[in-house]
């Protein structure tokens, strides 16, 4: 089976460049990948890169002529714009293509013109989403195109050496690994420590991420008087590794996700997760036995969740072990890839 993938620059932070990276080893079909969109990071707007990759585009599908296309919007009016220009390319010049709708705003959805969505979403041979809520919102739209679940992924070379049985179940450091900005719960995160390092005083908190909010929670700590709080950035390769090792619990109060991949990997290093029921995660996460998940956004809420697994040393133990041995059969990049292929093979 040959599947031509178009992707952004993978040397980009994004999510789809992100996944796409991470899966490139471990395709056991003919993959090729399509770079559409800007280039770096300073090269300006991807729409002026568009002409040069319609051609290109037009040249790989006659030259290569894969069984399928893959192409991967987020459900955003410019990101669609673009791929249903190469979904009608691919379509006219006789190719089956297959849709991997990596984002989903909400409030996009609520004012975009769903019929022209449909109309295109409906020349598919087959759309992939990362929540079932976000399929039955597609199938309540009128799409009639299969539509398949899928997630993001944890790369295999992640978890080389490491060893889940030294995680002994005490609590002192809680990560928040994600974008530094509002709708991903910083303040939540940060006025749920303050609370709990008043009850236990020598917790730490670790924040990895680049994000618009940063400078305004540099400020937040300080006028708090919050300490033990380190600020990392962004991170990525073996710095990002090592503060998955160091911390003891994770922590996503995100306002709204897809599938958020730091969850994943940080179930796949152990660690129980703090979160909320938004996209793809509601799907798979069982309370109690993977840590904490709610509806509500109150820090106490938050605080008294994480308190009973600092409490609970076993209970802590037993989560780790657990969220470990979940991430490895259902996550991994390998796993992911295979189960991709599969989903495409159907319809071709």
């Amino acid at each position: 089976m040959k599947i031509l993938i178009n992707t952004p620059n993978l040397k980009e932070l994004g999510g789809v460049a992100s996944h796409y990276n991470g899966l490139k080893d471990y395709w056991t079909e003919n993959v090729k990948y399509n770079t559409i969109g800007k280039r770096t990071l300073k090269s300006g707007s991807g729409i002026f890169w568009l002409p040069w990759d319609i051609l290109k585009y037009i040249f790989r599908l006659l030259v290569y002529c894969p069984d399928l296309v893959l192409i991967n919007p987020s459900l955003g009016k410019n990101a669609l714009k673009r791929d249903f220009v190469f979904l009608n390319i691919a379509r006219y010049l006789g190719f089956k293509v297959a849709i991997f709708i990596h984002g989903f705003n909400w409030d996009v959805a609520k004012n975009i013109d769903r019929n022209w969505v449909v109309r295109n979403l409906n020349k598919a041979s087959l759309i992939i989403v990362l929540a079932r809520v976000f399929r039955k919102e597609l199938l309540m739209w009128g799409v009639r195109t299969p539509i398949e679940l899928s997630t993001t992924k944890v790369d295999d070379k992640m978890l080389l050496g490491f060893n889940v049985y030294q995680r002994n179940g005490r609590i002192k450091n809680i990560l928040y690994l994600a974008r530094v900005e509002k709708a991903k719960g910083i303040y939540e995160t940060l006025k749920t420590y303050e609370l709990l390092k008043s009850i236990y005083p020598y917790l730490k908190l670790t924040i990895v991420g680049d994000g618009k909010e940063l400078i305004s929670v540099r400020k937040y700590v300080e006028d708090e008087k919050l300490t033990d709080v380190y600020i990392k950035g962004g991170l990525k390769g073996i710095d990002l590794i090592e503060e998955f090792r160091k911390a003891d619990i994770y922590s996503s109060f995100s306002y709204g996700e897809g599938m958020p991949t730091a969850v994943l990997e940080a179930m796949a290093f152990g660690l129980p997760v703090f979160t909320r029921n938004v996209g793809g995660l509601i799907d798979f996460f069982e309370n109690g036995k993977m840590g904490y998940i709610t509806d509500s956004m109150d820090p106490k809420d938050f605080a008294d969740a994480i308190s009973s697994y600092i409490e609970d040393v076993k209970l802590t133990k037993a989560t780790s072990l657990y969220n470990y041995e979940y991430a490895r059969k259902h996550f991994m990049a390998s796993f992911v890839a295979v189960s991709i292929e599969k989903q495409l093979k159907k319809v071709i």
